[in-house]
């Protein structure tokens, strides 16, 4: 491209090449932006100049592109969308031409849950979005989305300022993890045999109670806990080698179960379930972008639950079934 020919480039040229390109004719591209003919043959002169090529030449009545106008074509019709997004302080959003960051705060449990789906999705419906996923500070999260460290964030009802969004996603239900062969697969434990088994227990935070911890107290309860740790996947692994039991939601139970054989079983006492909600800051309400990602994340989660409800109804009639023979 010519820099030299023209320094101060006239953004309008590239709307009449655009125009000249998607019409194939002088003539109409001119009644499209409302000029004279004349003045779209000495745009396109201009053009000429700046990238050394013809661009277009005649045929009959029709203006044929070159191949270096055919190369520039789609950059060009990219750039005036976008010019136009930002002069009319709209925002369309493409998912197929996306080429964008989407970065989601998530601790490990759902991370395993909804990460590999949600990549699933991107990758057929929008190829260049990148999917970054990054663990959540549950004290720094308003301020994570705030300053747009995370465009979204997925994890249990928490408190939040009026200035983040959240939406409901799904309840998970929790259940008991237990080795193949252990006591409580024999008998169904009370309540007091629960209490009275080793646990292990997976939490971020070197101390303090974990969520059941917080419903035994209410009952002024308490359980033998033998390890924390980090993480629920060597939670479970040691759950599969010993007759500690571990409470953990079913879904991702579900999953590593049998892989590590485990046994699930019913909590002995009530427990309520998860509330996993999708949590945003407000500036990110016109980004259509990241609405368009929140959107598929909850038809996700949506899709899931359904599918997980109408097996547990088979289940339940199955059992229902054989009870009545």
């Amino acid at each position: 491209m010519n820099d030299s020919a023209n320094p101060r480039r006239d953004l309008n040229l590239f709307r009449i090449f655009h125009a000249v390109h998607g019409s194939g004719s002088l003539t109409q591209a001119a009644a499209q932006l409302h000029l004279t003919q004349p003045a779209v043959s000495n745009a396109l002169s201009r053009l000429r100049l700046q990238f050394d090529d013809p661009l277009f030449v005649r045929d009959g009545r029709r203006m044929v592109p070159t191949p270096r106008a055919n190369l520039i074509a789609p950059q060009v019709a990219a750039a005036l969308d976008a010019l136009d997004q930002v002069l009319s302080g709209e925002q369309r959003f493409v998912p197929a031409r996306a080429d964008r960051r989407c970065t989601i705060g998530l601790r490990e449990l759902l991370e395993f849950s909804l990460l590999p789906d949600l990549y699933g999705e991107l990758q057929r419906d929008a190829p260049g979005i990148k999917l970054h996923s990054s663990r959540i500070d549950r004290r720094r999260l308003e301020r994570m989305l705030a300053s747009g460290v995370f465009d979204l964030a997925i994890d249990v009802r928490l408190p939040v300022g009026e200035d983040i969004r959240h939406r409901l996603l799904f309840r998970e239900e929790l259940c008991l993890a237990v080795r193949a062969g252990h006591p409580f697969t024999r008998r169904k434990p009370s309540v007091d045999d629960w209490l009275a088994a080793r646990h292990v227990v997976v939490a971020s935070k070197p101390g303090g109670p974990v969520l059941e911890d917080l419903a035994l107290e209410r009952r002024d309860l308490r359980r033998q806990i033998a390890v924390r740790c980090q993480h629920y996947y060597a939670a479970c692994r040691m759950v599969g080698a010993s007759d500690l039991v571990l409470m953990l939601p079913r879904h991702y139970a579900s999953q590593l179960s049998q892989s590590l054989a485990l046994q699930l079983l019913p909590p002995p006492m009530h427990t309520p379930a998860l509330e996993i909600l999708l949590y945003w800051h407000r500036n990110t309400e016109r980004d259509a972008g990241i609405v368009w990602i929140r959107e598929r994340i909850v038809a996700l989660t949506q899709a899931r639950y359904a599918e997980r409800a109408d097996r547990k109804h088979a289940a339940t009639a199955a059992v229902a079934k054989r009870a009545r023979r």
